[in-house]
């Protein structure tokens, strides 16, 4: 099973059935396939064991010993861009590199919704080099706990679809790339889902207990 993972990430199928299913997807919702606006977010995991050092590092912030996954989704919450990189890394290094894969990949995102960590000289370097307008959407003033923030809750969601799957509860994979390509598979199954019953993949819930006799 391995071995075919490995050769549809190195021949780029994996990447490309997802861009189609994504393509799919936003056609069967009336949206262009290529959307204007999009959203970016990070999220650090712990690395298991088998991640090497060399690709692994500490999320002084989070508190994180592993790496940080750095995603860019449409408004839909649909993946456009992924980055893993090692936790240490600092959002606007890793936010540059995630927009500009997704510029040279043809996307005409002209407007990209962003938490305060991708705040100050970024916004200013999407304007000049990708003509596009970074909005940072910051957290109302005096908020305690968890409040649904305009633009942000869609990328949020994404996250609850790909850390659904198991295998996304921390970061398992030697290969940064390997561990993109999981979370492409994760979307795939989830488009998949929602292509065939039309509706929004769910996070499965526990199972209902049963009467043993």
């Amino acid at each position: 099973m391995y071995y075919y993972f490995a050769l549809w990430h190195d021949l780029g199928v994996t990447e490309r059935v997802h861009d189609v299913l994504r393509e799919q997807a936003r056609r069967a919702e009336g949206r262009d396939v290529e959307p204007s606006a999009g959203i970016i977010d990070s999220q650090s995991v712990k690395g298991a064991d088998t991640v090497p050092a060399s690709s692994r590092g500490y999320d002084a912030g989070k508190k994180v010993n592993g790496r940080k996954r750095f995603i860019a989704v449409d408004t839909m919450g649909l993946l456009l861009a992924v980055l893993v990189v090692p936790a240490s890394t600092h959002d606007t290094a890793s936010g540059r590199q995630l927009l500009l894969d997704s510029f040279f990949a043809g996307r005409r995102l002209r407007l990209v919704f962003a938490d305060a960590g991708f705040a100050g000289v970024f916004v200013d370097w999407a304007a000049r080099i990708l003509t596009l307008t970074l909005q940072v959407v910051r957290k109302p003033a005096g908020q305690k706990g968890f409040s649904v923030l305009p633009r942000r809750w869609v990328v949020e969601r994404t996250w609850s679809w790909i850390t659904g799957y198991r295998r996304h509860a921390r970061d398992y994979e030697r290969r940064p790339d390997h561990a993109e390509s999981l979370i492409r598979w994760a979307m795939i199954a989830t488009m998949v889902r929602r292509i065939d019953r039309r509706t929004p993949a769910q996070r499965p819930g526990p199972r209902p207990l049963q009467r043993i006799i």
